[in-house]
Parts: C-alpha cells; structure tokens; sequence
C-alpha cells in the first residue's frame, strides 16, 4: 500500500512549513486588525462618538482660541479622547487574551510574548490613528482653524501620547484580571476625561484638581501648539506642568503593570 501523500497535501504543508516568521506575524496582525476594524460596538465607541461629540459641540465655533478658533480645540480634544479610547481597549484585550485561555493557544506556536507585544503595540497605535485623522478631516471639512503647526504637532502630539493610555490598559487589566478589566478600563477612561478638561471646561479648584489627573496632561500637551498653555478659563499652564504629567503618569502606569503581570505569575 503507497503512503505517498497526495500532492495538494505536500504542498500545503510546504507552504506553511516555508512561511517565515515575519510572514506569520504581519499575517497575525493584518487578521486582528481586521477584527477590531470590523468590530461595530468597538468602533462607535472609538471613532463614532468622538467624532459626533465634535460635531456636536465643535461645529460651527468660530470664537478665537490662540492661534485657531474653538472648534480647533474641541477637534483636537475629541481625538484625543478616541485615541486614547482606541489604545486602552487594544492593550486591555491584549492582557485578557494572555491570561484567559487565547495564552494557551499562542503558547503553541512560534509566537513568543515579546512578538505578540509588539504586535499589540502596532495595532494599538494604528487603531489610535483612525480616530484621529477622521476627527482630523471633519474639522478641516467644518470650519476648525489653525496654523499648519497646530494641525501638525496637533496632530502628531494626540497620536503619540495615546501610547501612555496603552501602558495604562496593561496596567488595569493586569491589576483586575477579570473578564470585566477592559470595561472597568475604558470607564475610567470617561471619568478622566471629564477630570481632564476633555470634554468640558474647567476653572477654580475643580482645575486644580484636574491639572493632577492623568488625560489632563495628555491633553493640555496636545492642544499646547493651539493654546500655548492657555485654557478656556483664562489661566495659563507653563510647558513643563503637561510635561512632568504625562511623565509621572507613565511611570506610575508602568509600575502598576509590571506589579500586576508579577502577581499574575506567581499564582500560576
């Protein structure tokens, strides 16, 4: 009796066989992101409410702020805020998939953990520039002004900074380790947001409040090329306040998440 295996299955198994590494990954990431693209519930909150709460409260603002106008301001907060929103979810899900039961079936292929990292990484952050440009080019359709710096730096500064709320999602899904960690995340995400000059103006000692909270800094920093560290309540925040923010944010964030992957590991 032949046991010559049948050509189609030769080859099949050539080509898995003969795919590198890079290929998987890049193949890995491609279907992922895929999955998040074509995620409605994720995308709405991502994408589809910041960019209606910019319409909502942005268009057709055509007062005076720094070198812009009002609706430069809400725009560029309203994508920070999907952002952010778009980098904790990823992060988050990234922590459950390692630590409810998707771990085990990477564990068995060549994918190690810094691989997946990294590939949560990217998707993180291209996740996080969906929000953006659309934010971006409904404000540039609808009356936002700015210098071309504004727009750029802007921009730039809203896209970048998310990489610290993806620090943060690590951190809180790691700390909870429950199926509700993403959810708990992405609520304190709203809380922080409303604490930090996000979504509503503030002035007096609720400011005050807010200048210590963590989107607050992310925030300020990204509007400071518009504003130069003017806030709507006519009080100014030199460079170094949003600065030292993201900074101290982050290394709280870090410590919390490599406190909570540590604790995860010693109870397996």
């Amino acid at each position: 009796m032949s046991t010559t295996l049948p050509t189609t299955a030769v080859t099949g198994r050539a080509r898995t066989t003969s795919r590198s590494p890079l290929g998987a990954l890049a193949g890995f990431a491609v279907l992922d992101l895929r999955r998040r693209l074509r995620s409605r519930a994720e995308m709405f909150f991502v994408v589809g409410l910041p960019a209606f709460m910019y319409v909502v409260f942005g268009l057709g603002s055509e007062d005076p702020v720094g070198s812009g106008n009002v609706a430069m301001y809400v725009m560029v907060s309203m994508a920070a805020y999907g952002a952010v929103s778009a980098t904790t979810s990823v992060a988050g899900s990234a922590v459950l998939e390692r630590t409810l039961g998707w771990g085990r079936q990477l564990a068995l292929t060549p994918m190690g953990a810094g691989s997946f990292v990294a590939v949560k990484a990217v998707i993180a952050m291209t996740v996080a520039a969906v929000p953006v440009a659309l934010i971006f080019a409904i404000g540039a359709a609808t009356g936002s002004r700015g210098t071309a710096s504004d727009w750029l730096l802007g921009g730039l500064l809203v896209w970048l900074g998310s990489a610290l709320f993806a620090i943060y999602g690590v951190a809180v899904c790691s700390v909870f380790r429950s199926e509700n960690a993403a959810g708990i995340a992405s609520g304190l995400v709203v809380v922080m947001a409303f604490l930090g000059n996000v979504f509503t103006p503030m002035s007096g000692l609720m400011l005050d409040i807010g200048r210590f909270t963590p989107l607050y800094g992310y925030a300020a920093l990204a509007r400071y090329p518009l504003t130069d560290g003017w806030t709507a309540s006519g009080s100014h925040d030199p460079l170094w306040l949003p600065v030292a923010n993201v900074l101290a944010w982050t290394v709280i964030f870090a410590a919390l998440a490599v406190w909570g992957v540590r604790r995860g590991q010693e109870r397996v």
